[in-house]
């Protein structure tokens, strides 16, 4: 009988009997399920399909621990409710607000990292870094061994967030491990427990992405996430805008401005996706759900998994877009 075997890219347990479970290889001897295999060498995607219910159980389990936690987090697309991880895991703590290549170089970064604090979530610490760029991944090594209570650090988040990204990182720089965790833009990359061993005195553990079941990224061909979440520098538009005038996000979105003062709309989403601003005599995407909005001064409109919209005076807006998809208000990011 084969050794129980893990993939170390997902954390699967290798099966070679049934190649529609997940897990599946064609050969125990390997070390990467037929699935993370295929992601790697051919950006072959296969969606599974996982409730919350496992992953919460994981964070409750963490929860007693000792152990620090990584909370990583997603500077364009930071869940409508950042004190719901909080809430579970009553561990030591650092947010990390990852994907900061993303956002505008002009944006300061000790002004993001005042706004989370503003928010009363306790964290022992608020990083701002890029994975990408490599900004600031030294300097939460640092913050990781100042608050470490033992040899393991759980890494947790909702999924994309990029925390396989950020281990694979923290691997090359500092690690003569050759593991490497499977990165996608699909949800649920991740589909178990992974242990990763950095040096003698750090064990990174990942966990499966706690899925946003109200981010758009849930209802998009795989084909299309490239498409819709950023690899590089956003370009945020900015549109001067009147009642009785529309902004088109692309496919996803449209928002009708219905009342109020001229205002200033700036789109904070990926560069590849189409914006334009219209009358709203226009038809465009008004087959999808309408909500309403009623924006107070200087507020974000939040279309789950898309982007921001920064919107400078209050007005009223009517919302078109996929009726799975959450959208939120809440005091400008930036």
């Amino acid at each position: 009988m084969n050794e129980e075997k893990h993939c170390l890219g997902c954390g699967v347990k290798l099966q070679d009997e049934n190649v529609l479970q997940e897990g599946y290889t064609a050969n125990l001897d390997h070390d990467l399920c037929q699935r993370c295999f295929r992601i790697k060498n051919y950006g072959d995607y296969q969606v599974v399909v996982k409730s919350n219910e496992e992953y919460l159980s994981i964070l409750k389990g963490i929860g007693q621990t000792k152990n620090l936690v990584l909370y990583i987090t997603d500077l364009l697309n930071v869940e409508k409710d950042l004190s719901e991880i909080r809430r579970l895991i009553p561990n030591k703590m650092i947010l990390v607000l990852n994907k900061r290549d993303v956002l505008p170089k002009s944006v300061n970064d000790e002004k993001l990292i005042s706004y989370f604090q503003n928010q009363d979530i306790p964290f022992e610490k608020i990083m701002v870094i890029s994975t990408k760029k490599n900004q600031n991944i030294d300097e939460l090594l640092k913050q990781i061994k100042l608050y470490q209570t033992g040899k393991e650090v759980y890494v947790v988040g909702h999924t994309n967030a990029g925390k396989s990204s950020l281990i694979n990182k923290l691997l090359r720089n500092y690690s003569t491990n050759t593991q490497e965790l499977t990165m996608s833009p699909l949800p649920t990359t991740t589909l178990s427990t992974v242990r990763i061993a950095i040096n003698d005195y750090l064990t990174l553990i990942d966990t499966p992405g706690l899925v946003d079941p109200h981010s758009i990224v849930n209802y998009l061909e795989p084909k299309m996430l490239s498409k819709v979440c950023p690899i590089k520098e956003i370009k945020p538009k900015t549109y001067q805008v009147k009642p009785g005038q529309s902004i088109l996000i692309d496919e996803f979105a449209r928002i009708d401005y219905v009342e109020g003062e001229k205002n200033s709309f700036t789109v904070f989403v990926s560069n590849d996706l189409k914006v334009k601003r219209v009358s709203s005599k226009n038809d465009s995407l008004k087959n999808m759900e309408k909500r309403t909005y009623e924006m107070k001064y200087g507020e974000d409109l939040c279309l789950s998994g898309l982007g921001f919209v920064k919107i400078v005076n209050k007005g009223t807006v009517d919302i078109y877009m996929n009726h799975n998809v959450d959208v939120f208000t809440r005091k400008s990011l930036i």
